[in-house]
């Protein structure tokens, strides 16, 4: 089913309008401080509103046994944050944006976390323009931006006083110019690499994990020169020489001219070659757990678990600074969703309608960008345990598009016995797990059941109906993330 654009526009509307709600409730009922790092993200805020300069990190900034009195007792009143301050490596566009709104509204708490989710609100609207460049009759574009949108865990870190949000926005906006770029969509004579140039430029002073930007960029060129390639003609290889040189300059000479102040700037305060604090950063986060005492500890088995399930729980949603899970219930119904979903990509690569040229360029984009977040987080992991789903929220974008391309290829009419079947199949494996563990689990039964009882139904429906199940997905989510806040996150914070 194609919706129209006025349905389109006016669904896109409700989606972000419907963040927003979402955002401000979050960002009003988390208890201060109870959002990962927020404490010292908010201390590089005020130190660069009080001096007008940035912070330098020193040691003592992170200190393991303070940091878990405050969590452990819920950040009391009589313990100050002010020593948390272990985020002060971290690049300054964020922190000199939220300085004017630091001073004029006094440290407002609220304030500073809004200036987040406005920033998210943004991101919404360059994740939808991006997915409809290359998949603008669908319900795709909608779908992942729903995704991206009410997936709780990315509400609750875009309710927060850190970089993210911008960081995210940011990246957005990057992917969106140079896929417009690589895929012709531009008015005659705009230089989108200039302006993407640019938009790369403030990533690298925004976030450390969002310099995946800079390889993605390599590879759109690739694929840009390569398209070229194909289409050479006499005197190619001189016109193509001279496009490739012109078309690096365009995109990272404004990049270099931007960013560059700020790594003279780490190079004479670090030292040496620290031009992204990341060596004083690693030196000053003594006591934080590392890797290779976890697996010495655990062993290798236990330790994979642990970071599967861990990181599988926290991407969706386990609150405050990981102490507040979700029911057990609600992550084994999104554990059957991605079941569905994983199971639905694989036949939609396997038998799926074969896409356009300029599809199959978008679609590399977009795994090469989740290939890179998931390289950011497997390295995150070498030395520290971070087993946080969060680190994947830069790549939400691809995320959200696979999760739905599999969602809707699951809930086809021609596969709608095969996928009952399957949650079937995880009904009496539930089943006799638990039972095997001394107690029958109840609500697992139930909630396969269900499943498997929607999709044996869908086999009766329309074709278009794999659209209606598809949007009733993340009508669910966006349920979930307004009634997380009260379930989960103010009862246990």
């Amino acid at each position: 089913m194609k919706p129209s654009p006025l349905s389109r526009n006016t669904a896109l509307a409700i989606i972000i309008i419907s963040y927003l709600v979402l955002g401000a409730l979050y960002a009003a009922l988390t208890p201060a401080w109870q959002i990962p790092d927020e404490p010292a993200h908010y201390n590089f805020a005020r130190y660069t509103a009080q001096y007008f300069t940035l912070p330098e990190l020193t040691m003592g900034c992170y200190d393991q046994d303070y940091l878990s009195q405050l969590t452990g007792q819920k950040f009391p009143a009589h313990l100050s944050i002010e020593p948390v301050c272990y985020e002060n490596y971290q690049p300054p566009l964020y922190y000199l944006l939220a300085a004017p709104i630091f001073r004029v509204s006094n440290g407002n708490l609220l304030t500073l976390r809004l200036l987040s989710v406005a920033f998210g609100a943004i991101s919404l609207l360059f994740i939808y323009k991006t997915i409809a460049l290359f998949l603008p009759n669908t319900v795709f574009p909608l779908a992942t931006t729903a995704f991206a949108a009410f997936t709780p865990m990315h509400l609750s870190m875009l309710a927060a006083v850190n970089n993210d949000a911008l960081a995210e926005m940011l990246l957005a906006l990057f992917v969106f110019l140079l896929l417009r770029w690589l895929l012709r969509d531009a008015e005659k004579g705009l230089s989108l690499p200039i302006i993407a140039g640019f938009a790369l430029g403030l990533i690298l002073l925004t976030k450390v994990t969002a310099y995946t930007a800079l390889p993605l960029s390599a590879f759109i060129l690739f694929l840009e020169w390569r398209a070229n390639y194909e289409l050479r003609t006499t005197n190619y290889e001189l016109r193509t020489t001279y496009r490739k040189l012109t078309n690096i300059l365009r995109l990272y000479l404004p990049a270099l001219v931007i960013s560059l102040p700020f790594y003279i700037r780490n190079a004479l305060v670090y030292g040496g070659l620290d031009i992204l604090g990341l060596r004083r950063h690693d030196e000053v986060v003594v006591g934080q757990l590392r890797t290779a005492s976890k697996l010495a500890a655990d062993g290798a088995p236990a330790y994979l678990s642990d970071l599967f399930r861990s990181t599988f729980h926290s991407f969706w949603g386990q609150f405050g600074w990981m102490a507040a899970p979700m029911d057990s219930r609600v992550y084994l119904a999104l554990s059957l969703l991605t079941l569905l979903a994983l199971v639905g990509l694989i036949l939609w690569l396997w038998r799926g309608e074969s896409p356009s040229r300029k599809q199959k360029q978008a679609l590399w984009v977009m795994a090469a960008m989740l290939l890179l977040v998931s390289g950011v987080f497997a390295g995150l992991n070498f030395s520290f345990v971070q087993f946080q789903g969060r680190y994947f929220f830069s790549g939400l974008m691809p995320l959200g598009l696979f999760f739905s391309i599999g969602l809707n290829e699951a809930f086809r009419r021609r596969y709608a016995l095969w996928m009952a079947g399957l949650m079937l199949l995880s009904m009496m494996w539930i089943a006799a797990v638990s039972f095997k563990q001394g107690g029958l689990d109840k609500w697992g039964v139930l909630l396969s059941a269900l499943a498997t009882g929607a999709l044996f139904a869908r086999s009766w429906l329309p074709g278009q109906a794999s659209t209606w199940y598809l949007m009733s997905v993340y009508l669910l989510l966006a349920g979930l993330s307004a009634v997380s806040v009260w379930w989960f996150i103010v009862p246990n914070l």
